[in-house]
Protein backbone atom coordinates (compact mmCIF):
# COMPACT_ATOMS: atom_id res chain seq x y z
CA UNK A 1 0.00 0.00 0.00
CA UNK A 2 1.58 3.35 -1.58
CA UNK A 3 -0.36 5.68 0.70
CA UNK A 4 -3.75 6.70 2.45
CA UNK A 5 -6.48 9.16 1.37
CA UNK A 6 -7.69 9.18 4.87
CA UNK A 7 -4.75 10.57 6.77
CA UNK A 8 -5.26 13.12 9.90
CA UNK A 9 -4.02 14.28 12.88
CA UNK A 10 -3.32 16.21 15.71
CA UNK A 11 -2.09 19.73 14.33
CA UNK A 12 -1.69 21.38 17.42
CA UNK A 13 1.60 19.22 17.54
CA UNK A 14 2.71 21.08 15.29
CA UNK A 15 1.93 24.47 16.69
CA UNK A 16 -1.40 26.40 18.51
CA UNK A 17 -2.55 29.02 16.39
CA UNK A 18 -4.83 27.49 13.64
CA UNK A 19 -3.08 29.68 10.49
CA UNK A 20 0.34 27.46 10.67
CA UNK A 21 -1.34 24.36 11.45
CA UNK A 22 -3.52 24.84 8.14
CA UNK A 23 0.06 26.00 6.48
CA UNK A 24 1.46 22.93 7.11
CA UNK A 25 -0.96 20.27 6.56
CA UNK A 26 -1.29 21.92 2.61
CA UNK A 27 2.50 21.03 3.32
CA UNK A 28 1.74 17.91 3.71
CA UNK A 29 -1.00 17.34 1.47
CA UNK A 30 -3.28 16.39 3.95
CA UNK A 31 -7.10 17.14 4.21
CA UNK A 32 -8.18 16.23 7.72
CA UNK A 33 -7.41 17.60 10.87
CA UNK A 34 -8.31 15.60 14.61
CA UNK A 35 -8.64 19.21 16.21
CA UNK A 36 -7.35 19.36 19.79
CA UNK A 37 -5.89 22.74 20.68
CA UNK A 38 -6.43 25.73 18.36
CA UNK A 39 -5.69 28.82 19.11
CA UNK A 40 -5.07 28.64 22.69
CA UNK A 41 -7.49 25.91 23.91
CA UNK A 42 -9.56 23.10 23.10
CA UNK A 43 -12.39 23.20 20.51
CA UNK A 44 -14.69 22.03 22.47
CA UNK A 45 -14.21 25.71 24.93
CA UNK A 46 -14.62 28.24 21.86
CA UNK A 47 -17.94 30.02 21.93
CA UNK A 48 -19.87 30.00 18.54
CA UNK A 49 -18.61 33.25 16.89
CA UNK A 50 -15.11 31.45 17.71
CA UNK A 51 -16.27 28.12 15.74
CA UNK A 52 -17.85 30.20 12.94
CA UNK A 53 -13.95 31.61 12.22
CA UNK A 54 -12.45 28.24 12.29
CA UNK A 55 -15.07 26.18 10.62
CA UNK A 56 -14.33 29.03 7.43
CA UNK A 57 -11.05 29.32 7.50
CA UNK A 58 -10.63 25.07 7.29
CA UNK A 59 -13.17 25.14 4.00
CA UNK A 60 -10.89 28.05 2.61
CA UNK A 61 -7.76 25.56 3.22
CA UNK A 62 -9.94 22.28 1.88
CA UNK A 63 -9.49 20.79 5.31
CA UNK A 64 -11.84 18.89 7.41
CA UNK A 65 -12.35 17.88 10.49
CA UNK A 66 -12.22 14.10 11.37
CA UNK A 67 -12.80 13.76 15.05
CA UNK A 68 -13.00 16.29 18.13
CA UNK A 69 -10.16 15.75 19.84
CA UNK A 70 -11.89 16.23 23.45
CA UNK A 71 -10.69 15.71 26.81
CA UNK A 72 -14.04 13.44 27.54
CA UNK A 73 -13.64 11.78 30.62
CA UNK A 74 -10.31 12.38 31.21
CA UNK A 75 -10.98 13.04 34.85
CA UNK A 76 -11.19 10.75 37.78
CA UNK A 77 -13.62 8.37 38.88
CA UNK A 78 -14.93 10.05 41.87
CA UNK A 79 -14.46 13.67 40.02
CA UNK A 80 -17.47 15.81 39.90
CA UNK A 81 -19.50 14.73 37.05
CA UNK A 82 -22.41 17.21 36.21
CA UNK A 83 -20.20 20.22 34.85
CA UNK A 84 -18.86 17.30 32.83
CA UNK A 85 -21.89 16.19 31.38
CA UNK A 86 -22.17 19.47 30.10
CA UNK A 87 -19.25 19.86 28.57
CA UNK A 88 -19.86 17.07 27.03
CA UNK A 89 -23.32 17.69 25.64
CA UNK A 90 -21.68 21.23 24.32
CA UNK A 91 -19.39 18.98 22.70
CA UNK A 92 -21.62 17.17 20.93
CA UNK A 93 -23.23 20.53 19.60
CA UNK A 94 -19.99 21.51 18.41
CA UNK A 95 -19.50 18.08 16.91
CA UNK A 96 -22.86 19.25 15.19
CA UNK A 97 -21.92 22.48 14.10
CA UNK A 98 -18.31 21.29 12.30
CA UNK A 99 -19.59 18.90 10.59
CA UNK A 100 -17.63 15.79 12.45
CA UNK A 101 -19.34 12.45 13.04
CA UNK A 102 -16.57 11.65 15.67
CA UNK A 103 -15.81 12.68 19.47
CA UNK A 104 -12.59 11.00 21.15
CA UNK A 105 -13.34 10.24 24.73
CA UNK A 106 -12.24 8.18 27.77
CA UNK A 107 -13.22 6.14 30.23
CA UNK A 108 -12.26 8.11 33.67
CA UNK A 109 -9.10 7.69 35.36
CA UNK A 110 -8.94 4.87 38.61
CA UNK A 111 -9.04 6.43 41.74
CA UNK A 112 -5.62 6.58 43.44
CA UNK A 113 -7.49 5.53 46.91
CA UNK A 114 -8.79 1.83 47.36
CA UNK A 115 -11.96 1.15 46.12
CA UNK A 116 -13.48 -2.15 45.49
CA UNK A 117 -13.25 -3.23 41.49
CA UNK A 118 -16.95 -3.69 41.54
CA UNK A 119 -18.07 0.02 42.81
CA UNK A 120 -15.47 1.55 40.30
CA UNK A 121 -16.69 -0.37 37.19
CA UNK A 122 -21.13 0.37 38.52
CA UNK A 123 -19.57 4.50 38.41
CA UNK A 124 -18.10 4.12 35.42
CA UNK A 125 -21.03 2.82 33.81
CA UNK A 126 -23.04 5.13 34.94
CA UNK A 127 -21.18 7.59 33.33
CA UNK A 128 -20.32 6.09 30.30
CA UNK A 129 -24.03 4.80 30.14
CA UNK A 130 -25.08 8.75 30.01
CA UNK A 131 -22.44 9.73 27.20
CA UNK A 132 -24.04 7.05 25.12
CA UNK A 133 -27.50 7.38 24.97
CA UNK A 134 -26.96 11.37 24.71
CA UNK A 135 -24.43 10.08 21.30
CA UNK A 136 -27.06 8.22 20.60
CA UNK A 137 -29.88 10.22 20.55
CA UNK A 138 -28.03 13.23 18.73
CA UNK A 139 -26.35 10.50 16.21
CA UNK A 140 -22.73 11.31 16.77
CA UNK A 141 -20.48 8.26 17.44
CA UNK A 142 -18.19 8.62 20.20
CA UNK A 143 -14.66 6.71 19.92
CA UNK A 144 -13.19 5.44 22.84
CA UNK A 145 -9.53 5.48 23.41
CA UNK A 146 -7.37 3.31 25.36
CA UNK A 147 -5.16 5.69 27.74
CA UNK A 148 -2.94 4.70 30.48
CA UNK A 149 -4.01 5.06 33.63
CA UNK A 150 -8.05 5.10 32.90
CA UNK A 151 -10.58 2.27 33.21
CA UNK A 152 -10.03 0.87 29.69
CA UNK A 153 -6.46 0.63 29.50
CA UNK A 154 -5.83 -2.45 28.59
CA UNK A 155 -7.88 -4.69 25.47
CA UNK A 156 -9.98 -6.54 28.31
CA UNK A 157 -11.31 -3.56 29.90
CA UNK A 158 -12.14 -2.26 26.87
CA UNK A 159 -13.51 -5.21 25.60
CA UNK A 160 -16.28 -5.15 28.63
CA UNK A 161 -16.68 -1.29 27.51
CA UNK A 162 -17.61 -2.32 23.66
CA UNK A 163 -19.46 -5.25 24.82
CA UNK A 164 -21.78 -2.98 27.08
CA UNK A 165 -22.17 0.52 25.03
CA UNK A 166 -20.87 -0.21 21.79
CA UNK A 167 -22.75 0.17 18.33
CA UNK A 168 -23.29 2.33 15.42
CA UNK A 169 -22.45 5.83 17.80
CA UNK A 170 -20.32 3.89 19.94
CA UNK A 171 -16.78 2.60 18.77
CA UNK A 172 -13.11 1.90 19.62
CA UNK A 173 -10.16 3.91 18.86
CA UNK A 174 -6.48 1.53 18.43
CA UNK A 175 -3.80 3.43 20.14
CA UNK A 176 -0.74 0.97 19.81
CA UNK A 177 2.00 3.49 22.17
CA UNK A 178 -1.12 3.66 24.82
CA UNK A 179 -1.19 0.31 24.95
CA UNK A 180 2.28 -0.41 25.26
CA UNK A 181 2.58 1.93 27.96
CA UNK A 182 0.08 -0.02 29.31
CA UNK A 183 2.17 -3.12 28.97
CA UNK A 184 -0.71 -4.70 27.17
CA UNK A 185 0.59 -6.95 23.56
CA UNK A 186 -1.11 -5.33 21.41
CA UNK A 187 -1.35 -7.94 18.63
CA UNK A 188 -3.71 -9.81 21.22
CA UNK A 189 -5.68 -6.21 21.76
CA UNK A 190 -6.28 -6.18 18.01
CA UNK A 191 -7.55 -9.79 17.54
CA UNK A 192 -10.23 -8.91 20.52
CA UNK A 193 -11.14 -5.34 19.82
CA UNK A 194 -11.03 -5.28 15.81
CA UNK A 195 -14.73 -5.98 14.94
CA UNK A 196 -14.79 -2.41 16.95
CA UNK A 197 -11.91 -0.07 15.77
CA UNK A 198 -13.33 2.42 13.82
CA UNK A 199 -9.76 5.18 14.38
CA UNK A 200 -6.83 4.63 14.39
CA UNK A 201 -3.99 6.44 16.52
CA UNK A 202 -0.83 6.57 15.27
CA UNK A 203 2.15 6.28 17.57
CA UNK A 204 4.22 3.40 18.53
CA UNK A 205 6.30 3.32 21.50
CA UNK A 206 9.26 0.67 23.58
CA UNK A 207 7.98 -1.85 25.91
CA UNK A 208 10.81 -1.54 28.13
CA UNK A 209 10.43 2.01 29.07
CA UNK A 210 7.20 3.55 26.91
CA UNK A 211 8.96 5.83 25.29
CA UNK A 212 7.00 7.04 22.30
CA UNK A 213 9.27 6.74 19.12
CA UNK A 214 8.22 6.91 15.14
CA UNK A 215 6.06 4.20 13.78
CA UNK A 216 7.47 1.12 12.98
CA UNK A 217 10.35 1.63 15.59
CA UNK A 218 8.70 0.30 18.65
CA UNK A 219 6.96 -2.57 20.01
CA UNK A 220 3.53 -1.86 18.97
CA UNK A 221 3.40 -4.33 16.09
CA UNK A 222 2.17 -1.28 14.08
CA UNK A 223 3.07 -2.83 10.23
CA UNK A 224 1.26 -5.79 10.92
CA UNK A 225 -1.52 -4.47 12.62
CA UNK A 226 -2.06 -2.30 10.15
CA UNK A 227 -1.54 -5.33 7.60
CA UNK A 228 -4.30 -7.26 9.45
CA UNK A 229 -6.94 -4.02 10.11
CA UNK A 230 -6.84 -3.45 5.99
CA UNK A 231 -7.07 -6.84 5.62
CA UNK A 232 -10.51 -6.96 7.52
CA UNK A 233 -12.02 -4.17 5.29
CA UNK A 234 -10.68 -1.18 7.39
CA UNK A 235 -11.58 2.41 5.96
CA UNK A 236 -11.13 4.80 8.89
CA UNK A 237 -8.76 7.36 9.63
CA UNK A 238 -5.48 6.86 10.86
CA UNK A 239 -4.55 9.78 12.70
CA UNK A 240 -0.73 10.78 13.53
CA UNK A 241 -0.36 11.76 16.93
CA UNK A 242 3.58 11.94 17.12
CA UNK A 243 4.56 13.03 20.66
CA UNK A 244 8.16 13.11 19.04
CA UNK A 245 9.34 16.83 20.34
CA UNK A 246 12.37 14.96 22.35
CA UNK A 247 13.10 12.30 20.76
CA UNK A 248 16.94 12.08 20.47
CA UNK A 249 17.42 8.98 17.94
CA UNK A 250 16.22 10.84 14.51
CA UNK A 251 19.66 11.09 13.71
CA UNK A 252 19.99 7.36 13.55
CA UNK A 253 16.45 6.73 11.71
CA UNK A 254 16.68 4.82 8.54
CA UNK A 255 16.90 7.89 5.74
CA UNK A 256 15.67 4.83 3.28
CA UNK A 257 12.85 4.42 5.07
CA UNK A 258 11.56 7.82 6.41
CA UNK A 259 12.85 9.74 3.19
CA UNK A 260 13.70 12.73 5.31
CA UNK A 261 17.51 14.62 5.86
CA UNK A 262 19.92 14.11 7.76
CA UNK A 263 19.32 15.85 11.14
CA UNK A 264 21.87 16.90 14.03
CA UNK A 265 21.97 14.52 16.68
CA UNK A 266 20.33 15.76 19.68
CA UNK A 267 18.49 18.50 18.28
CA UNK A 268 14.78 19.19 19.23
CA UNK A 269 12.16 18.68 16.51
CA UNK A 270 10.08 21.74 15.78
CA UNK A 271 6.11 20.64 15.83
CA UNK A 272 6.67 20.36 12.14
CA UNK A 273 9.73 18.11 12.31
CA UNK A 274 7.94 15.95 14.32
CA UNK A 275 4.80 15.87 12.58
CA UNK A 276 6.63 15.34 9.10
CA UNK A 277 8.55 12.74 11.10
CA UNK A 278 5.57 10.46 12.10
CA UNK A 279 4.04 11.28 8.58
CA UNK A 280 6.56 9.68 6.67
CA UNK A 281 7.41 6.46 9.42
CA UNK A 282 3.96 5.33 8.52
CA UNK A 283 4.06 6.20 5.27
CA UNK A 284 7.22 3.92 5.30
CA UNK A 285 4.94 1.16 7.24
CA UNK A 286 1.92 1.49 4.78
CA UNK A 287 4.41 0.34 2.03
CA UNK A 288 5.53 -2.66 3.73
CA UNK A 289 1.81 -3.63 3.54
Amino acid sequence: MNGYEKLTGFADEIAQDLGTQLECLQKLNMHYVEMRGVDGNNLIYHDNVKLKEIKKRLEDADVAISALGSPLGKIGVMDPFEKHFEEFQRAVEIAQIMGSSYIRMFSFYLPKEAMPDAQVKDIVWERLGKFAEYAKQEKICLLHENEKGIYGEKAKECREILDAFGGEYFKAIFDFANFVQAKQDTLEAYELLKKDIAYIHVKDALWENGKVVPAGYGDGNLTEILRRLFADGFSGFLSLEPHLFDFDGFAGLERDRTNLPPVEEGKRLSGFEAFSLARSSLLACLKLI
